[in-house]
């Protein structure tokens, strides 16, 4: 039995597509005596199965996942009510992405490069049913709230919403759209409308500008 000063063993499952990441995570949490790594997965459909059986304490997901997206896995353990905390760890630019996962359900966020010396702080600070973001982006949120938010990002990503974000980093890996279509479960026409409606919200002129801009932004931020 635990005593007081002890905290009982959480399991956790991991959900990331980089396989070498995904090990040395498994191995930093590992050292960690109270967390039990019970499943790992790179893609939503393998991640739904193993959190089904495995009933974790928590997730650690990436936002980009082999065939999808990790906000799609934040909003579907939402919508079925699964009582699960997310805590997302991603290297994409936390500016942009962590209103967004805390939107969709997550309870925090953690840029990659920041795992080593903040996932064991944020990981129980979830599991304590608290929130996790760093100091920067808990500022910006409460400028949000009082009134005096920053000057908006200059990118213009940000009026996106997620699904065109993730059509949009699609792109700029370089699929069309049909293969786009195919790996979102999606139709061509819906891709199409999507793809309009980032050209508009980004002022570009034509679907030459938004492949080299979409290119552009996954070369800059590895996504």
């Amino acid at each position: 039995m635990p005593t007081k000063t002890e905290r009982k063993p959480f399991k956790v499952v991991i959900v990331e597509d980089h396989r070498m990441f995904r090990e040395w995570l498994t191995q930093m949490l590992a050292r960690d005596s109270g967390c039990e790594v019970c499943g790992e997965a790179d893609n939503i459909q393998e991640a739904r199965r193993i959190i089904e059986e495995t009933h974790p304490d928590i997730v650690i997901a990436d936002i980009t996942l082999r065939g999808s997206s990790g906000l799609e896995l934040i909003k579907d353990l939402r919508a079925q009510k699964l009582d699960i905390p997310v805590l997302v760890l991603s290297m994409h630019e936390e500016g942009l992405y962590a209103e967004r996962v805390m939107r969709a359900g997550a309870r925090g966020y953690i840029s990659k490069d920041e795992a080593s010396s903040t996932l064991s702080k944020a990981i129980r600070q979830v599991l304590d049913g608290q929130v996790y973001l760093s100091e920067r982006m808990t500022a910006s949120v409460l400028e949000k709230l009082t009134g005096r938010a920053a000057s908006p990002s200059t990118s213009g990503l940000e009026r996106l919403a997620d699904r065109e974000l993730e059509v949009f980093q699609l792109i700029g890996k370089g699929y069309n759209g049909r293969e786009i279509a195919q790996m979102l479960h999606l139709g061509e026409t819906t891709i199409d409308t999507y793809r309009a409606r980032i050209k508009e919200k980004l002022q570009l002129r034509n679907a030459a500008e938004l492949y080299s801009r979409a290119a552009q932004w996954v070369h800059e931020h590895g996504a």
